[in-house]
């Protein structure tokens, strides 16, 4: 059964949905993008997505697309369109299109190209991976300087996770000048005797709506809550450790490199955490 889409103010089928060859998504990656999680047919930190979104474009000086304030009824109307209870919904924006290749930027009266669509994931609550774990490696961190604008560059993401599936893991932590930023499509922490370690925020990592929502959480549990730089031999060494992410929620890591991290089962703290995010954002959810 075909999806539903949004395209510039239209509803449409996706096999006939189209963007221009010159549209700057597709030349230069000169776009941004988020991903909002859909519980119980619910949206998830839709907010938070939304306020980030708009700190992207600020940030690249990308005009808003003219449909911005009207963002939630258009995710609500995918979810109901394609029967949506679990799954993803995907937003980009692009600087459009201004009918030929440049690197300069078109003028003003070239209006954004907005793209929203649909992934169906049941069961994405319940992802068999949070029981057993997930393994990861440790590349070198390749990408560019503006790590905190979520942006369409993800080939070097892509590229990671593709190293990771060659050496038998689930994904990869970038490393930069010996410390770990994060993986190539979440943020990562430790976890060592009592305390929760992660990167703290700059232009390095991307600034993680699920990660402010679960260190909230932490916080609120009375648990211990450090923000700094780690190293990959601090990870081995780890209690336990996890990533965040819209589309994994807390995912527990339980193998560094091909050594297990602490017993190399879920940890409690990760374990605790998934469950306190899973139940308060579906109270949350709208």
């Amino acid at each position: 059964m075909s999806r539903t889409v949004y395209l510039n103010g239209e509803y449409l089928p996706e096999d006939e949905a189209k963007i221009s060859i010159f549209d700057r998504s597709f030349l230069m990656a000169d776009g941004v993008y988020e991903v909002t999680s859909v519980l119980d047919g619910k949206l998830i930190d839709f907010d938070g997505h939304r306020i980030r979104l708009e700190r992207s474009l600020n940030e690249l000086g990308m005009q808003k697309p003219e449909a911005f304030d009207d963002l939630l009824d258009i995710h609500r109307e995918l979810v109901r369109l394609n029967d949506i209870t679990e799954g993803l919904i995907y937003l980009q924006v692009s600087r459009g299109s201004a009918g030929d290749r440049d690197f300069v930027y078109p003028s003003d009266d070239v209006k954004p190209t907005l793209v929203l669509f649909t992934q169906n994931k049941p069961g994405l609550a319940n992802n068999p991976a949070a029981k057993t774990g997930i393994k990861v490696i440790s590349i070198e961190d390749q990408r560019w300087g503006r790590r905190d604008i979520k942006t369409t560059q993800l080939l070097y993401p892509s590229m990671g996770k593709m190293m990771a599936k060659a050496a038998g893991a689930d994904d990869a932590w970038m490393v930069e000048d010996g410390a770990v930023t994060e993986g190539t499509s979440n943020n990562a922490y430790i976890v060592k005797g009592n305390t929760i370690i992660t990167r703290q925020l700059s232009n390095d990592i991307l600034h993680g709506i699920t990660r402010a929502a679960v260190l909230r959480f932490a916080k609120e549990a009375q648990m211990k809550v450090v923000e700094r730089a780690f190293t990959i031999d601090e990870a081995k060494e780890a209690d336990e450790a996890f990533v965040t992410s819209a589309s994994t929620f807390v995912m527990p890591v339980v193998e560094m490199d091909g050594a297990a991290i602490g017993d190399g089962t879920p940890g409690a703290v990760a374990t605790r955490l998934r469950e306190i995010y899973l139940e308060e954002s579906l109270k949350a959810a709208i």
